[in-house]
């Protein structure tokens, strides 16, 4: 076995994404900085795994909105030595001769061609940072190191419903992929023997450094329509060409049906908060050998009051996650996740609620089914989430129901 050389890899991480289907979530923030599990940022998953992980070398690609996502790394993970050359750095588009954005994901990282020749590493790692999962790269980077791949790509198991969202891959019997097919709307490629399922794209690649930067050159020559994209154009360009290989993404704990969520809608958004609250919930938040690291707030502990001077109404906190600073007085709140600095007043009920960062709610509202963004101040005896109609008229709602408040929502008189 190739002995592991974790200083030779340089990371990029796609963080430049605008996240138009988490609106108004995303409004003024990238995807990767929305705030999720009442402590985190997105981007503190795929941070947290780069660090466990051993690699020191990260390049984080920025786009669209990313003020908060800068300051959240410069402030939060700023604690590698770069004496010792490692680093996490933000790195927004730098096209001094062409003055737009990147085309898209391959286009991203031909645009940093030249950090990577000022390095010559001999791999290089490219993550997607809006993805919930963790995950120790390292088994991955053996693999490929292994099996002596130009490229890598790390595969999960998902139901045919979902693999429109998805670049789908096909494997023979070694791993080796033998097929792509970018988000098919119909006739996705099943996984053989376990039929009503597909091996999905993790936007997880590994490049030997020879070929990425052979490919990136041809790709960045291409017109519009023709390059600019990993799914869409390079990849497909190198089947059968050279030997790409799938890694099937196991978890830490080596599990066949590992948790790994794309939180791209509001939906799965929502959907991946309501995870974190289950008794025995699939990503482990608690597991001391593999912490999520974040920017750390010093707010004191959470509290619970009873109700009311003299005796008000009883607190009740059913199922759900409360993060320091926060304070729930004489309310109800149940299967909810409450950010730093939240507070619930007397006499309001939560019921599947998203709290953000500094969010109060006043007395007497009920509150079903939503998500409140930062710093905002619920007028007492709101009512959210019991009238369709009424929330439409105020608010964002999705398909499903849920009403999402973005930061410092201008309420009705």
């Amino acid at each position: 076995m190739v002995p592991l050389d974790l200083r030779n890899t340089l990371v990029f991480i796609l963080a430049g994404g605008a996240g138009s289907r988490l609106m108004p979530l995303t409004i003024d923030r990238a995807k990767p900085a929305v705030p999720f599990g009442g402590s985190y940022r997105i981007i503190d998953f795929t941070l947290s795994n780069c660090i466990h992980s051993g690699l020191r070398r990260i390049h984080l690609l920025t786009q669209y909105q990313a003020r908060s996502l800068e300051e959240h790394v410069r402030f939060g993970w700023n604690f590698l030595p770069r004496r010792l050359e490692q680093w996490i750095t933000c790195t927004p588009p730098h096209h001094v001769s062409v003055g737009k954005w990147y085309r898209g994901t391959s286009d991203a990282i031909y645009h940093n061609l030249d950090t990577i020749n000022d390095w010559k590493p001999a791999n290089v790692i490219i993550l997607s940072g809006d993805h919930i999962y963790q995950m120790d790269y390292r088994d991955m980077l053996r693999e490929h190191i292994d099996h002596e791949a130009a490229l890598t790509i790390g595969a999960v198991k998902i139901p045919v419903a979902e693999a429109s969202s998805f670049g789908i891959l096909q494997v023979d019997d070694n791993g080796r992929i033998t097929g792509f097919v970018e988000k098919p709307t119909e006739n996705a490629p099943e996984i053989p023997g376990e039929p009503g399922f597909c091996l999905a794209s993790m936007g997880i690649y590994i490049f030997e450094t020879e070929e990425l930067v052979r490919r990136l050159e041809a790709d960045g020559k291409m017109p519009d329509d023709q390059g600019g994209d990993f799914g869409h154009h390079v990849i497909p360009r190198m089947l059968g060409e050279v030997p790409i290989y799938a890694h099937a993404f196991r978890g830490l704990g080596g599990e066949e049906t590992p948790y790994w969520r794309d939180v791209g809608t509001i939906e799965a958004y929502f959907d991946a908060h309501m995870d974190l609250i289950r008794a025995q919930p699939q990503l482990n938040l608690y597991n001391k050998d593999w912490p999520t690291y974040t920017l750390w707030h010093n707010d004191p502990p959470a509290k619970t009051v009873h109700g009311g001077q003299g005796g008000g109404q009883q607190t009740e906190v059913v199922d759900s996650l409360l993060a320091p600073g926060t304070v729930v007085n004489g309310a109800k709140v149940r299967r909810s996740i409450l950010s730093n600095l939240a507070r619930v007043d007397e006499g309001s009920e939560l019921d599947e609620c998203i709290v953000m960062r500094g969010t109060k709610i006043g007395r007497d509202c009920k509150l079903r089914r939503c998500i409140l963004d930062k710093w905002n101040e619920v007028p007492d005896g709101t009512v959210i989430g019991y009238d369709r109609e009424e929330d439409e008229r105020r608010f964002t709602v999705s398909t499903t129901g849920i009403s999402v408040l973005a930061q410092r929502h201008p309420w009705d008189d």
